[in-house]
């Protein structure tokens, strides 16, 4: 964008850029939960209600591990936990009440978050946040539906090397966060807890289990004044 771009539409074209950027990325989310066992209605479902797409994959990464679909709950709610820290960032730039904050927490995802807080003044955050939420949630859920109708024709998932693409897809999502050194240090260490456990518990618990000991390692960090993010 140059410099004489009205500001609205700056934020409109950035809004609907990351939404359809990330809203695409839901056909592999629809593949892998049907792949991993889930019917088409159930990875819609999930699409539809959790809206999280980290917690969406951690869940049938549990389940499509033979774990329980309870212990795939608790680890997708340690995970979607960090929307309450979001939700508490944005309000005050919202400015919603009554039925609709409850609409609004809805879209409260990373990268809503992020466009929101990246706006000069309140109008254009909110419009952000709501053209970046909006589009990705109704593209997601679209593409939810493509890639679960596709994933449920293939047949064995082994035969495809889709076993593995939870897994894949995750690393997918966490990867590009990992921006300073920090953040490597916690999310190396939760690794290495994770995968002691592996051997030792059910499925699932090795999730719960590492990003408990990764929360714990960024609180020590927090205290000894190490930022966890990179300086803007």
């Amino acid at each position: 964008m140059t410099a004489e771009t009205p500001p609205d539409r700056r934020v409109v074209v950035d809004s609907l850029g990351v939404g359809v950027a990330t809203g695409a990325y839901g056909v592999s989310f629809g593949a892998v939960a049907t792949a991993s066992g889930l019917d088409v209605w159930q990875a819609c479902a999930l699409s539809l209600l959790v809206f999280t797409g980290a917690s969406q994959f951690a869940f049938v990464g549990v389940v499509a591990a033979g774990g329980a679909p309870l212990t795939g709950s608790l680890t997708a709610l340690l995970l979607g936990s960090r929307n309450l820290f979001y939700g508490a960032t944005m309000a005050p730039r919202l400015e919603v009440r009554g039925w609709r904050r409850l609409v609004t927490a809805h879209l409260v995802i990373d990268e809503s978050t992020a466009m929101g807080l990246g706006q000069d003044d309140s109008r254009q955050s909110r419009l952000a946040f709501r053209l970046t939420g909006w589009s990705i949630f109704v593209l997601w859920n679209l593409m939810t539906l493509a890639g679960a109708v596709a994933g449920s024709r293939l047949g064995d998932p082994r035969t495809f090397g889709l076993d593995a693409a939870v897994g894949a897809a995750f690393l997918a999502l966490l990867w590009p966060r990992l921006t300073a050194w920090p953040q490597r240090l916690v999310a190396l260490v939760g690794a290495a807890a994770a995968t002691g456990l592996v051997p030792w518990t059910a499925a699932g618990v090795p999730v719960i289990g590492g990003g408990a000991v990764a929360v714990v390692v960024g609180l020590v960090l927090a205290r000894r004044g190490v930022a966890i993010e990179e300086p803007s």
